[in-house]
This record gives C-alpha cells, structure tokens and sequence, in this order.
C-alpha cells in the first residue's frame, strides 16, 4: 500500500478514536451524573437507571471499537495494514475505505459470518 493511502487510512482512524474517547468522557462527565432531586418518585428513577445501562452497554461496544481501531493502527505502524488476517491477502481499497478497521477482506468476513449464522 502506497504511503500517501496509509497516511489517509491513519488520518481516518485516529479520527475515530478521538470521537469515541470524547463521547465516553462525556459520558462519564454528563451522562452518569445522578441528582436526586431530579428525581422525584420511583418510576424517574427506574428510568434513570435503565438509560445508563443502556449507556454503558453502548460504551462497552465503544471499547471494543476503540481496540479495532488502535489494532489497525498498530498495523499501519507495523506495515501489516489492509492485509487479510484468515488468508494472507490484500483487503481491497473499497472495503478499507467502508471499515479501515476491518481485519479481514470481504471473503473471508463473508465466510466468518457464515459459520456464525450456521452455529447460531
């Protein structure tokens, strides 16, 4: 892969993760704050409660997230980028344009994906 496209790729990637390490700061800043006297009766709290989770769930999905993206940093570092973990070949351009993070190329996602629906 030509420097000029690893540099785009990167550029793209850390951009990612600055959003998603601003999002889960807000998170933790705004989002999780409890004022009790903002809640008045059960049912607010309840509420309350079940949007965090809801919140920290989506955090959670964030982080593995956060881990893909700092994995194919690391690639692009290591000149492993755009180069297909199951079977050794270059991910076309098209798909690291959709998901620079991704691992695999659209064969070999197809096939994982395949196997998972089969063992459901």
């Amino acid at each position: 892969m030509r420097k000029r496209d690893l540099k785009k790729f990167e550029k793209i990637l850390n951009e990612k993760k600055t959003q998603l390490l601003k999002t889960a700061r807000r998170t933790l800043t705004e989002d999780m704050q409890l004022d009790p006297n903002e809640l008045p009766d059960e049912m607010d709290l309840a509420s309350t409660e079940y949007l965090q989770s809801f919140t920290f769930r989506l955090r959670g999905r964030e982080k593995t997230f956060l881990k893909k993206i700092e994995k194919a940093l690391e690639k692009i570092e290591d000149g492993s980028f755009g180069v297909c973990e199951e079977c050794g070949e270059g991910i076309s351009a098209k798909r690291l344009e959709a998901r620079p993070e991704t691992t695999m190329c659209i064969r070999c996602k197809e096939e994982q994906e395949q196997k998972e629906k089969a063992f459901g």
